[in-house]
């Protein structure tokens, strides 16, 4: 492989604009990621310390083996829904390392509504099984959590993707051998009860833990029955008389370090490993990805300045380098892992739709996953390029996508618009993980041009019927739309509402890929095969 020649002049006006730029996108990104791990009501604090219990994130750091990494999945979760009321979407996921083996972490919040479940709780939790189903992770559910949130019971519990699916999950991972632990560390109520009792082994915390499908207060409504949370579902009662959990420890300390223990003595299974080779660091410092990433979603940036800020000593094989140039396509090593990446250099036309099909092809022949890098507008659009057949191109793309079996990866680096997202394998194709910049913007098309086909639209009705068309009105709707889309599009809207597995730093892009690998590079390839490819 041959080593990526930078041309960015770091000395230039526009590199020190844009690296002003998305520094401070990402000075606020911390700032609010922060806050979203830490800032809680005094209220809420206290009484959680009242009850001699450690905070979730105090948890996990004791469970994980000391000075190893903790990727924290979809951090500002919720940041922009429920008026801020359940940060980090009120619990904590994420991969860390316990006896060096990968495990996936799920951790209530009790400083939240008591660990409660919002909807978009139910939707991380839920996102979280099933990144352990797609990369076989154990996973290690820390429980403490006061069930679902009533006011909005019907937006989590009935439908398929609702709360019944985290259980699902969990069955799913233990059909396919993958073990799981619950450390039981409050109440555990109604269908949260289940999470210990469809895991492989639980632990139970004597005094604040219990398990019942019912607490006090119902069974009171139900039955007349008044019977204590230590009666109906203490940890005496589940250890000594009913078997649903396997072990009872006098303080969470104590049950985190017998959680230890549990994960010290798993296997971890006949697994596929690919290929490593030596690890080199790129040639290049990645913070100077803040001086090329645009000021603008609108500008455009070469896409090997990217690859050569984050691979393997900066060396890439660029595939059919002369055709279809607007996406480059090639190989390169991450952390010493084979891979292939596939990154926007401009719309997509037939000819790269093609090229991107094919290469596509030869990295699941090849057993090599797929790292996307996106920054798209889309499809080509017009008269030419639909008798060429851009949408039966671009179909390909799409089909030689979703049937590859190699595990893929994407990273938001800019935009991501329209049918460009797909192709691009945007949440919707099954990407094993996805991550954003905080210059990210998404949107079915970019806000000034869904304003102004808005405008045209209500224009041309207006002809149809021979109403006179007002000039104001058109520019409210113009002014309206482009506001809504522009508040949508943000990168915070959209982890926000999970479209991603989290925010990160354009910095810690290498870092954060060099771990999914190692996690990914464990996991058993799944043959899908092909559909049928309009030729």
């Amino acid at each position: 492989m041959s080593t990526i020649k930078t041309t960015i002049n770091t000395s230039s006006n526009e590199f020190n604009t844009n690296y002003e730029f998305n520094k401070k996108l990402v000075e606020a990104f911390r700032k609010k990621q922060e806050e979203s791990r830490s800032k809680r009501n005094d209220k809420d604090l206290t009484r959680v310390k009242s009850q001699g219990k450690l905070l979730p994130r105090e948890r996990i750091s004791l469970l994980l083996d000391q000075g190893s990494p903790f990727l924290e999945l979809s951090s500002l979760a919720a940041c922009s829904a429920y008026n801020g009321e359940a940060p980090s979407a009120s619990c904590v996921t994420g991969i860390g390392s316990i006896h060096g083996k990968d495990v996936l972490i799920i951790a209530n919040d009790p400083t939240v509504k008591g660990g409660a479940w919002y909807p978009l709780t139910v939707k991380k939790i839920v996102r979280a099984l099933d990144i352990a189903i797609e990369n076989q992770l154990a996973v290690v559910h820390l429980c403490d959590s006061a069930g679902g949130f009533l006011p909005l019971q019907a937006n989590l519990f009935a439908d398929k993707d609702h709360a019944g699916r985290m259980f699902r999950n969990q069955c799913i991972l233990s059909k396919l051998g993958v073990k799981q632990l619950a450390i039981v560390f409050g109440h555990c109520t109604a269908g949260g009860a289940y999470i210990p009792a469809l895991s492989d082994y639980s632990i139970v915390v004597r005094g604040n833990g219990a398990i019942f499908l019912a607490g006090p207060p119902l069974v009171k409504a139900a039955t007349g029955e008044n019977v204590s949370a230590e009666e109906l579902g203490g940890a005496n009662l589940h250890s000594q008389i009913s078997g649903t959990c396997d072990y009872a420890a006098d303080s969470e300390e104590q049950a985190i370090e017998l959680g230890r223990e549990i994960v010290e003595y798993w296997s971890e299974g006949n697994k596929f490993i690919y290929p490593r080779q030596e690890i080199s660091e790129p040639c290049y410092p990645p913070t100077e990805l803040y001086g090329i990433i645009p000021n603008d979603i609108k500008k455009a940036y070469d896409s090997r300045e990217v690859i050569a800020r984050i691979v393997d000593a900066s060396s890439f094989h660029e595939f059919q380098p002369d055709y279809g140039k607007t996406l480059i396509c090639g190989y390169a090593h991450l952390w010493g892992f084979k891979i292939g990446i596939i990154a926007n250099n401009g719309v997509i036309f037939n000819e790269s739709a093609l090229k991107g099909a094919h290469f596509i092809q030869l990295c699941d022949k090849n057993n090599t996953p797929l790292l996307f890098l996106q920054n798209i507008t889309g499809f080509m659009v017009g008269k030419e390029y639909e008798r060429r057949g851009i949408t039966k191109d671009g179909a390909k793309f799409l089909m030689a996508q979703v049937g590859c079996s190699v595990p893929k990866i994407t990273i938001m680096c800019h935009g991501s618009f329209g049918a460009g997202n797909y192709a691009m394998c945007g949440r919707a194709f099954d990407s094993r993980f996805i991550f954003a910049w905080p210059n990210h913007q998404i949107g079915i098309m970019g806000g000034e041009q869904a304003a102004k086909t808005l405008v045209e639209v209500k224009e041309r009705q207006l002809k149809k019927k021979k109403e006179k068309i007002n000039k104001k009105e058109m520019e409210k709707i113009y002014e309206d739309t482009l506001a809504g889309f522009n508040e949508q599009m943000t990168a915070y809207y959209s982890t926000s509402q999970i479209w991603d597995d989290g925010i990160i730093d354009p910095v810690d892009t290498r870092g954060c890929l060099g771990i999914v690998l190692t996690v990914i590079s464990k996991s058993r390839l799944k043959d899908l095969g092909y559909g049928i490819m309009r030729f």
